[in-house]
């Protein structure tokens, strides 16, 4: 299966988490998950596309269940802010209410009961911005970024366009200076490369437990 084409879901657990996918916030979100310990009470299934979130909320409601008595207890959704947090955070809201599940009023607010859902934005639902942008939030002290900045600075110097997503090319310009360079942000979790003790995961954290709350 190419990794951009939506897999068949099958439910496995009760907790579920979309992500916007497909392998590398996967990866991300599970590294999260198990440095968390709570990697075996949440299923993760990538959305492949902001686009697919209508599809693959279906595609939940219609997937058989490893176990005929398994129920959904909880959803949560993971969505980057792009250009519009508030946009971003309204078509959640809409793909929500199109397959018949609970809708909150706001990011962050857990709604409904079997099934439970949450969403949350990234990276905040005040900033534009994407999974990309938390990540080098919490390592914006790291000696590394400066160097990070003069790369891009040079860059502009020497009149070379810039990257369309700064953010995504700052992280693989940061991520260039860890031991094994070449990984990409999901990896670069599972290798332990972002603080997770950082208080900018704090917002993930609440979230993933609101996520398995109950269970």
């Amino acid at each position: 299966m190419n990794e951009k084409e939506p897999s068949r879901i099958l439910i496995q657990k009760n907790c579920l988490l979309l992500v916007e996918g497909p392998r590398d916030d996967e990866r991300f979100f599970k590294a999260l998950l198990k440095k968390l310990g709570i990697e075996e009470k949440v299923q993760v299934i990538p959305i492949y596309g902001k686009t697919n979130l209508r599809y693959r909320l279906k595609a939940v409601v219609e997937a058989p269940k490893q176990d005929d008595a398994l129920e959904i207890a909880s959803i949560g959704i993971v969505r980057d802010a792009d250009t519009d947090p508030s946009a971003a955070f309204r078509s959640v809201r809409d793909a929500l209410r199109d397959i018949g599940f609970p809708v909150p009023q706001k990011p962050l607010l857990a709604v409904g009961e079997r099934p439970r859902v949450i969403v949350m934005i990234l990276p905040d639902e005040n900033s534009i911005g994407m999974i990309e942008d938390l990540c080098l939030r919490s390592v914006d002290k790291d000696a590394a970024i400066v160097c990070v900045e003069q790369y891009f600075q040079c860059l502009h110097q020497q009149n070379i366009a810039l990257p369309r997503h700064s953010s995504k090319a700052k992280v693989q310009v940061y991520l260039a200076s860890k031991p094994e360079c070449g990984k990409r942000l999901g990896e670069a979790a599972e290798a332990g490369y972002w603080p997770w003790e950082e208080k900018t995961f704090d917002q993930a954290k609440d979230f993933l437990g609101q996520v398995c709350l109950g269970l």
